[in-house]
């Protein structure tokens, strides 16, 4: 709704792009399980909705879905959220590992609303870091 997980990932694809590697920007409602396939590092963005949870119209059931695929992959996860201190990315995360992936970006990447110049750095910095997985 506001566009700060979008902002999010545009910010780690300029770190992977400035590395010299390409990425794919895929919205949810256009992601195909077979990508899951051929890929090695994954990297997931959802905002925290309600009461700290991932969204649940399409990004939840995306997740059921990808869930038997994503054992053995290397997987970095984002997002942003208004309220709260983070419980929905911790949750994720265990998720994500109680799965098989190995969560790359160790408790995921959040950000409380836009980012601000010390994320900014950040957020490019973990791109370069996956370029190099």
């Amino acid at each position: 709704a506001t566009g700060n997980t979008e902002k999010i990932a545009n910010l780690i694809a300029k770190g992977i792009v400035d590395e010299g590697k390409s990425v794919e920007l895929i919205n949810v409602s256009d992601a195909k399980l077979d990508i899951f396939d051929s890929e090695e590092v994954i990297v997931l963005g959802c905002p925290a909705m309600g009461d700290e949870v991932l969204e649940e119209a399409e990004f939840e059931p995306f997740m059921e879905e990808i869930s038997p695929k994503i054992s053995g992959k290397k997987v970095a996860l984002f997002g942003s959220y208004g309220w709260g201190d983070g419980t929905w990315m911790r949750d994720w995360v265990e998720r994500m590992t109680g799965a098989g992936a190995e969560v790359v970006n160790g408790e995921g990447t959040i950000c409380e609303e836009a980012p601000d110049d010390t994320t900014v750095k950040e957020l490019n910095e973990l791109g370069k870091k996956l370029a190099s997985l």
